[in-house]
């Protein structure tokens, strides 16, 4: 599924002349862990189902890509991405079913996440809350406000994810403010932390799988990632969070793409 989010990330970022593409890249196999073994019956109407909240909302590609690998989205409502009247903008919101909440601006992601959590735990209910930041969003004082009220309610249904690709718009997160040892941080604030790969759908399944739900702290995954995972002139390169491809760039993108499929094969 990761590389099948990877290819929609280049077409309709592409098409839709939009950027963000590193920012999307990075997450492509964490959400295909998500979308593709870990949420129980995300984006339906069940009451106990599990949430996603996609806290770094500039990423929203990759959960719409993700939606339509998981048969939630149709290929024609990807097609309308950032189009004119369309739900499908350059943030999650929630007009868009499958969408929880409307998120973007960053910071707020886990503080909501944290609400639904222990809403369900008042309703007594087995739902499960993912909540997917980026470790630059983590400089954010609310983030640390979220962390710290989440360990004392032991709320253990609350899952982060920190997608720790190291950089931000500006520059380096190690420059602009240097959060590192990221995971023993978040074990200081009372939560289960725990270091993994973020591009390893397969084992990021498992870990997630393992994680107990209904007893203990709250839990994070530091996911280290590479931003631009996949296009080898985009990783590492922070100008890929905003600019957008020229048609060479693409045409070199999806052979890229394309060699790494037949290299799986």
């Amino acid at each position: 599924m990761g590389a099948a989010i990877r290819r929609a990330i280049i077409e309709q970022s592409c098409r839709a002349h939009v950027g963000h593409i590193g920012s999307c890249l990075s997450i492509a196999d964490v959400m295909a862990a998500l979308y593709g073994d870990t949420l129980r019956t995300a984006g339906q109407n069940d009451p106990d189902r599990d949430r996603f909240i996609l806290s770094k909302g500039h990423a929203a590609l990759a959960l719409y890509a993700a939606l339509r690998e998981a048969g939630h989205l149709s290929e024609e409502e990807l097609e309308t991405y950032c189009a004119d009247g369309t739900d499908l903008s350059g943030h999650p919101e929630h007009a868009l079913a499958p969408v929880e909440f409307s998120t973007g601006s960053l910071g707020h992601g886990l503080s909501i996440g944290a609400g639904a959590a222990l809403g369900a735990r008042l309703r007594a209910s087995p739902s499960r809350v993912f909540v997917l930041l980026s470790d630059a969003e983590c400089n954010e004082g609310s983030v640390w406000e979220a962390a710290m009220f989440a360990a004392h309610h032991g709320l253990t249904n609350l899952i982060a994810i920190v997608d720790a690709n190291g950089q931000q718009a500006l520059g380096r997160t190690s420059d602009v403010l240097d959060l590192e040892p990221l995971s023993r941080r978040w074990a200081a604030f009372g939560w289960d932390a725990r270091e993994v790969d973020g591009h390893d759908p397969e084992g990021l399944a498992r870990e997630l799988e393992e994680l107990n739900a209904g007893l203990g702290p709250p839990h994070v995954l530091v996911a280290r990632t590479i931003f631009g995972k996949g296009i080898s002139y985009m990783e590492g390169e922070i100008p890929w969070h905003y600019l957008p491809m020229s048609e060479e760039q693409y045409a070199q993108a999806l052979r890229e793409l394309d060699t790494a499929a037949s290299d799986v094969q």
